[in-house]
């Protein structure tokens, strides 16, 4: 059974009839639509009820229809954060970076690099290389600084930290 058929959270419900609904009124080839419908259940599933490996499968035919350069930096994102939740950093850090190629105004994927990057500098602290620490911070200060100029509202958290450790202005 469709996952769009299976959701039993009103919030799923009340998105996927909408999606459904935006699938039929909006003109669209045949092509994004099932592309389209591919992504909403990955996102549903990864999001709902942390299926990965469905979400996954979603996601990469998702990819295989989806044309549209903005709409694959959303997929390669979506992508990029299942990765990091089973703690494969590597992997998500370059479906960040892909997404990021197909559009450099995705602040959700800078600050998750940046995060990746904050956590390794601490791992390096633990494992007691305070130089490789600083180049990962750093390097999280970076893409911290983009993200923060695309949605200055957003990751207050990292503002503090960037003030706290003097890379704000850097």
């Amino acid at each position: 059974m469709p996952r769009s058929q299976r959701n039993d959270n009103f919030i799923d419900k009340t998105f996927t009839i909408v999606a459904d609904i935006l699938l039929q009124i909006i003109p669209m080839a045949s092509g994004e639509k099932e592309a389209f419908t591919y992504y909403r259940d990955g996102v549903m599933s990864a999001q709902s009820e942390g299926e990965y490996a469905e979400a996954l499968q979603n996601y990469y035919e998702a990819m295989r229809l989806e044309i549209d350069p903005y709409d694959r930096s959303y997929i390669l994102y979506n992508i990029g954060l299942i990765h990091t939740s089973n703690g494969e950093h590597t992997k998500a850090l370059e479906y960040y970076f892909q997404a990021l190629e197909r559009n450099p105004s995705l602040p959700q994927a800078l600050n998750n690099t940046a995060l990746i990057c904050h956590y390794r500098g601490e791992q390096a602290i633990r494992q007691g290389d305070p130089e490789i620490a600083e180049v990962w911070f750093d390097q999280a200060a970076e893409y911290w600084k983009q993200a923060i100029a695309l949605a200055p509202s957003n990751y207050i958290e990292a503002q503090n930290w960037l003030k706290i450790t003097g890379r704000f202005g850097e």
